[in-house]
Formats: C-alpha cells, structure tokens, sequence
C-alpha cells in the first residue's frame, strides 16, 4: 500500500461507525495522516444532528491530528465517493450496517457499494 496521507471516515453514529472512527484515529497516528469525517443526511439518520455526532468524534481526538468534517446529501455511498475524490483521500474506513446475507442482497449495503466501486482501498470495520 502507498503512503497514507489521508483517511476519509463516513459517520453516522452507528456502533460500527464508532468502532471504524476509533481504528481511522490509530491508523492517523501511526502514519500521520489527515481524517477527513463525512456525514451523509438521508432518511436513514435524519434525526440526527451532524454536530452531535462531530461532537463525539472531536472528544476522542488528539489534539495533534489535522481533521476536517464534511456534511453532504444525497445517496449515501456515492457521496462518500465524492467527498474521498475531491478530498484525494488515500484510503476509506467505515463500518459495516451488519446487514445480514439476505437483507444485504435485497437492501443493497452502503459498506458494500463503496467497496465495489471506490478506486482506493476500503477498511469496512465490523
């Protein structure tokens, strides 16, 4: 793998997403790299407030990582393609929805659609 300057780590508040926010923290500190924190509304999470969630992430933070936060709309896995596009992110982490075989073959899985079409490397944290 290429050096890893910068992680962009999709939030949602979800036990998963934390799980992933905490690995993206010890990844950036090891390789001293940028996290880049994207927030998608949708229906999904519409009852939860970006900054709630932001106000989470920034109480685990070292002070000495450089961090930025995003807040898009719209479908959920091509914003995060997006936003690690226009950002020139070296990596993803995000976490699974846990979705099990069949729901995840009928739902389709926001973990799973970043994977198959992202062109840098994705950690899907369970």
């Amino acid at each position: 793998m290429a050096k890893v300057k910068k992680i962009l780590v999709p939030v949602d508040g979800s036990v998963q997403g934390c799980k992933a926010t905490d690995e993206a923290i010890f990844l950036a500190q090891k390789f001293n790299a940028k996290l880049d924190f994207v927030y998608v509304a949708s229906e999904i999470n519409k009852d939860i407030p970006s900054h709630l969630i932001f106000d989470r992430i920034e109480m685990k933070l070292p002070k000495n990582l450089e961090v930025a936060k995003h807040v898009e709309t719209g479908a959920i896995h091509k914003a995060i393609l997006k936003v690690a596009e226009l950002e020139g992110s070296d990596m993803i982490i995000m976490g699974s929805r846990g979705l099990g075989l069949f729901k995840g073959a009928i739902l389709g899985s926001v973990s799973q659609k970043v994977v198959e079409e992202a062109k840098i490397p994705v950690m899907v944290i369970k």
